[in-house]
C-alpha cells in the first residue's frame, strides 16, 4: 500500500484520469473529493461489498467477501 500525507486541497493522481482531492479535514474524519471518467465506478466498501453480495446472490447477514486484490 502507497502512504500518502495531503492537505486540504491538495490531490493526488491515479493513472491518467482519477484525481483524488482533500476537500475538508475534520477532526478524524477526510472528506475526499474524486473525479474520474463514468466509465470507473466509484464507491466507499461497504456499498461495493453490498453489491458484490447482491451479483452473487448472497443475503446481508452471510460472511463478507474479500476485497479486490491491489
Amino acid at each position: 500500500m502507497l502512504v500518502l500525507s495531503r492537505q486540504k486541497d491538495e490531490s493526488i493522481i491515479i493513472g491518467d484520469n482519477v484525481e483524488v482531492t482533500i476537500v475538508d479535514i475534520r477532526g478524524d474524519k477526510v472528506r475526499l473529493g474524486i473525479t474520474a471518467p463514468k466509465d470507473i465506478s466509484v464507491h466507499r466498501r461497504e456499498v461495493y461489498e453490498a453489491i458484490q453480495r447482491e451479483k452473487q446472490g448472497h443475503k446481508p447477514d452471510e460472511p463478507k467477501i474479500s476485497p479486490p486484490a491491489k
